[in-house]
């Protein structure tokens, strides 16, 4: 099965993108459905039909949903919500100012994550196309699966022991109720879930594909999100630039916009590496219903694939030797005063700008220690050694 998110900054048309995928997909004969985890839904809008919480079928062998974060919310939630509430209850916050306070926080994003590990443990599609989020909130979210990780692995045992043996007595000197079993069973069930959403998007069938504007700023976010994906794991296969303007034509004004352009593009080709470019052409206006997506996708990909899976090893690889090994953490367009290294036990603090990733490191790596560690050639590439081994300097 083939799962690909689209994701830029916003406005730079990743939902057309998305959707005029999907569509391609399901034209070449593959079940597919597309979904969204964008809080403003416009899939209906790009497909100019009426969608629904289920999947709703616009074409053959394509169907189109709307996540209903809610009726998620409820299934995954609720019972940290209950006791939630009880404790506010009993600290005197009204009722309803008590219920915005227990909503998760990007909660209809987080839920749509695991409708889509629902959909993909499912059997039911051979291709899922992801309309994710504007840039940042994508990214944030992302990185939550295994941010919870680290929590529930280290301190959430602890905290459910603590709490079952003093519960009695934590109630009265509070004077708020202690969480019950079934509150610590709902987290982990949560926590359960999102980790199998990140390991079917960070594994070998699962990309995410960057959609931007030939426009300078927009280019830059782009680059920063490709070095952040790969910091925690997700393959980026490849890039959509998205309103380019046609050479045809003599107008001035539409002539200095492509000179523009043109030197933003070439900055792309060569900025991103082997990645592909594919480039869609600015239209009067934007694609709507299946037979104009389609021809959208046509017009972008040519005649490569749109379900080609991604190429290379991925973002991580380590390569053992007689003397200890190397790990690789791609990391393109990373300077080296971007990258913070520190080991903690058997983990890799790794820090990119302000995003951080705790790297749980495979047992054999974790009874070495850190010889060296470089940034070179967009990538962070730790040296490791066996105890016995004299010490190198790092570099």
């Amino acid at each position: 099965m083939r799962i690909l998110l689209f994701t830029g900054k916003g406005g730079v048309g990743k939902t057309t993108a998305a959707a005029g995928t999907a569509t391609a997909a399901a034209a070449a004969g593959e079940r597919t459905l597309v979904l969204s985890t964008d809080a403003a839904h416009s899939l209906g809008d790009a497909f100019g039909v009426a969608v629904g919480s289920e999947p709703t079928q616009v074409a053959p062998g394509l169907h189109v949903q709307q996540v209903d974060a809610q009726r998620r919310f409820e299934a995954s939630w609720q019972e940290v919500q209950r006791y939630l509430l009880s404790v506010l209850d009993a600290a005197g916050v009204d009722r309803i100012t008590a219920e915005e306070l227990t909503v998760l926080p990007g909660a209809e994003e987080v839920l749509a994550l695991l409708e889509v590990r629902a959909h993909a443990v499912s059997g039911e599609w051979d291709v899922i196309v992801v309309d994710c989020a504007p840039t940042a909130e994508t990214l944030r979210l992302l990185a939550l699966p295994e941010a919870l990780g680290w929590y529930m692995e280290r301190i959430f045992p602890v905290e459910r022991r603590v709490v079952k043996a003093l519960r009695p007595v934590l109630t009265r000197a509070a004077g708020v109720p202690m969480p019950q079993d079934s509150v610590f069973d709902a987290l982990e069930r949560l926590h359960a879930d999102l980790r199998e959403v990140h390991e079917i998007l960070t594994g070998k069938d699962a990309s995410v594909r960057l959609v931007l504007t030939p426009e300078t700023v927009v280019v830059a976010e782009a680059r920063r999100s490709l070095t952040t994906l790969s910091l925690f794991g997700y393959r980026v296969d490849g890039v959509v630039a998205n309103r380019v303007f046609p050479t045809e034509g003599s107008d001035p004004w539409r002539d200095r916009w492509v000179r523009a352009q043109t030197a933003v593009l070439e900055e792309v080709e060569q900025s991103f590496g082997d990645v592909p470019v594919w480039r869609s052409a600015y239209h009067s206006r934007e694609p709507v219903g299946v037979e104009e997506l389609a021809a959208f996708a046509a017009a972008a990909y040519g005649d490569d694939d749109p379900l080609a899976p991604p190429l290379g090893e991925g973002p991580m690889t380590v390569r053992r030797s007689t003397t200890g090994a190397t790990l690789r953490m791609a990391l393109p367009f990373a300077a080296k005063d971007d990258v913070h290294l520190a080991r903690h036990g058997d983990e890799l603090v790794v820090t990119v700008g302000s995003y951080r990733r705790l790297l749980a490191l495979p047992s054999a790596l974790g009874r070495m220690r850190v010889a060296g560690a470089r940034v070179d050639g967009g990538s962070l590439q730790v040296r490791f050694a066996r105890p016995e081994d004299e010490p190198e300097e790092e570099s």
